[in-house]
């Protein structure tokens, strides 16, 4: 375990140093190539449930992505974490001004406040059909390297527990997050399919 503790760590490092280095134009010109690919995913295109993240300056930006699924009438849910455990809930946005008027946190995210009780729980009523998962790498396994807090592995569990089933998970990355392996354990759940700009 303290073997593949230190892999993971060592591996974070490298992550964020390969993301580091992109400048911020180059990293919006990525994300709005991985945004149009998921435009045209089937699995985006026919889900009406879908939870995505607000997105850090370290991972794919995912404010148009936000807008696109607005306009097309997909209910939204985003993530609130809860920062002395690894659980987090996945809670109804309303709107894009809705999103633009959410409290940060320290982390610098947006996400909605710990005592609002008012939004919807994805998995208190119809579950979700996608979820959009951010990340610090990825391979082509379907392995990923989160930040080390177990938050999405905890959450999908739980949408396995639902009568829905597990969603559909696709990873948005840039191409410098790609590994050839990312080391797990048996607590890791694999993803279904990572978007990244590849050569096509």
């Amino acid at each position: 375990m303290a073997a593949l503790r230190a892999a993971k760590q060592a591996l974070r490092k490298e992550m964020k140093r390969r993301v580091a280095a992109l400048s911020d134009e180059e990293k919006r010109r990525q994300s709005r190539v991985v945004s149009q690919k998921l435009f045209r995913h089937p699995k985006y295109v026919s889900s009406k449930r879908i939870a995505l993240f607000l997105s850090m300056n370290d991972e794919v930006l995912t404010e148009e992505i936000v807008k696109d699924a607005f306009k097309w009438g997909k209910s939204c849910f985003i993530p609130r974490y809860e920062s002395t455990c690894s659980h987090m809930d996945m809670l109804q946005l309303a709107s894009l001004q809705d999103m633009e008027t959410l409290p940060l946190t320290a982390w610098n995210i947006r996400q909605p406040a710990e005592d609002d009780n008012s939004r919807e729980e994805a998995l208190a009523a119809g579950g979700l059909d996608l979820i959009l998962m951010p990340g610090l790498g990825f391979d082509q396994m379907g392995k990923r390297l989160g930040r080390g807090k177990g938050f999405y592995d905890t959450y999908l569990e739980r949408c396995i527990r639902h009568p829905k089933g597990k969603p559909y998970t696709i990873a948005l990355a840039f191409r410098e997050q790609l590994c050839r392996e990312i080391p797990v354990d048996d607590n890791d759940v694999l993803i279904d399919e990572v978007l990244y700009e590849d050569d096509e």
